[in-house]
């Protein structure tokens, strides 16, 4: 696993990326902004995130850039919304190893972590280099029509193969590094690393992984068979799934990027050479966090 190319420790330059189009979003965007100004941190503003904020930024106080520059720049970038803020952040900075902090401003937030009424009084622990990392896996995966690539992309959560917009099933076959393993109907099937173990997964009856694992789940959507399970795979594997039969097929990456397939499309999904770094604050657990989630006893 590639470690984070900037230290997390007293950070002095720090990005913010925001939900776009959020009042809530916008005004912890600037009480955060001023917050970050008043103690000499320098703040970039990610474009879009800045084109969505009201008031204008002030050029005088932070600076407006893109994900390029952020990469090159920030030691940390603050990500304020709900998980799918921060997985867009994820997959646009995991090349450039920049650490991600998490304000939930969304609804369950697995991986938004801090609250907002929490924000500005852990801005201290993190200027101080109190807070913790953690290391998650994501995976890379191409799309081969023919002996030609058509697509592409990462992803933090999942990838996921799926019947579309039709009522028919999809008929794939899986093979994981090179061998063959089945040859399946379903409605599709969704390719998960251990973050993504609480989000399509878990509604698909997958198991919960703890976000450390070197571990891949395969979890079938409505399978024809009764006998059709959840399988964890060692993440080294290379995993191929080859599309038999469909009408409408897709692929999707973490939810937000879509690619239309066509018969005979392969998917060929590793582990990336990127992981993305998760700065906790002081008193994070994990555990705590599912049973504050998913409301356990």
């Amino acid at each position: 696993m590639t470690l984070p190319l900037h230290s997390p420790r007293e950070p002095s330059t720090i990005a913010l990326v925001g939900k776009y189009q959020s009042s809530e979003v916008n005004e912890a965007l600037i009480a955060l902004a001023e917050y970050l100004h008043e103690r000499g941190v320098t703040v970039f503003i990610e474009r879009e995130t800045a084109e969505n904020m009201t008031p204008e930024t002030d050029p005088q106080r932070w600076m407006v850039c893109g994900f390029q520059d952020i990469g090159a720049h920030a030691d940390v970038a603050i990500v304020i919304g709900g998980d799918g803020t921060m997985l867009n952040a994820a997959r646009r900075l995991s090349r450039y190893r920049v650490p991600l902090v998490g304000v939930n401003q969304g609804h369950l937030g697995f991986m938004t972590d801090i609250a907002r009424d929490d924000m500005l009084g852990t801005m201290t622990d993190l200027l101080e280099g109190r807070f913790q990392p953690e290391y998650r896996m994501m995976l890379d995966a191409i799309v081969l029509r023919g002996n030609r690539e058509v697509a592409g992309n990462l992803a933090l959560n999942d990838i996921v193969v799926d019947k579309g917009a039709t009522g028919r099933m999809i008929e794939y076959e899986l093979r994981i590094d090179g061998e063959f393993i089945s040859r399946q109907r379903a409605d599709g099937l969704i390719v998960s690393t251990p973050t993504g173990s609480t989000a399509y997964a878990l509604s698909a009856n997958g198991p919960i992984l703890h976000p450390v694992l070197n571990t891949i789940a395969l979890v079938p959507l409505c399978p024809h068979s009764l006998t059709n399970r959840p399988v964890l795979v060692d993440a080294s594997v290379e995993i191929e799934i080859v599309i038999q039969y469909a009408s409408d097929s897709r692929v999707h990456f973490d939810g937000q990027v879509t690619f239309n397939l066509r018969q005979g499309d392969a998917i060929r999904l590793r582990r990336s050479d990127n992981a993305i770094c998760f700065l906790h604050p002081p008193g994070y657990r994990y555990f705590a966090m599912l049973r504050k989630k998913l409301q356990w006893g």
